[in-house]
């Protein structure tokens, strides 16, 4: 695993997937949670919208993402109450439930939104992770019960 990767691009569609493909070897949570902040851009700050996408370990063994774009008043806002049948809206809920913890950091001209997540092998191999959330059982829109 590189100790920086720092990539550059406008944000689009076809920009989402080639972050997943570059980020592969930190992992599929890191991967999920970058797709679901570079889509954040495209959808609520513009299309081909200037993004750096940056990830590197923190001591301790988490990994941090980092997604910045030149628009700080729009702010990341999760959304509660999605229905089952709506098609958006859980982009957030996927990254709180994947990420140690979350936030936004804001500077003049621009934001960057920010996750801390363990890789695949870094991942405590206990219940629940230390420093985390229990997850919500309604989180990802789905019932609570349980078969």
């Amino acid at each position: 695993m590189p100790p920086v990767t720092t990539l550059e691009l406008l944000a689009t569609p076809a920009g989402v997937s080639g972050v997943r493909r570059a980020l592969r070897p930190y992992g599929t949570d890191v991967q999920l949670c970058a797709s679901e902040l570079v889509t954040n851009v495209v959808r609520h700050v513009g299309e081909a919208v200037p993004v750096t996408v940056r990830v590197w370990r923190e001591e301790g063994g988490r990994i941090r993402l980092g997604v910045s774009d030149p628009d700080p008043r729009v702010l990341p806002v999760p959304v509660t109450g999605v229905g089952t049948e709506a098609e958006s809206g859980r982009g957030l809920a996927l990254v709180d439930a994947l990420a140690v913890r979350w936030g936004v950091e804001q500077e003049a001209a621009r934001k960057t939104v920010w996750c801390e997540l363990y890789t695949d092998t870094d991942t405590p191999k206990t219940p629940e992770r230390p420093g985390r959330r229990r997850r919500s059982a309604g989180a990802l829109g789905h019932s609570s019960a349980r078969s």
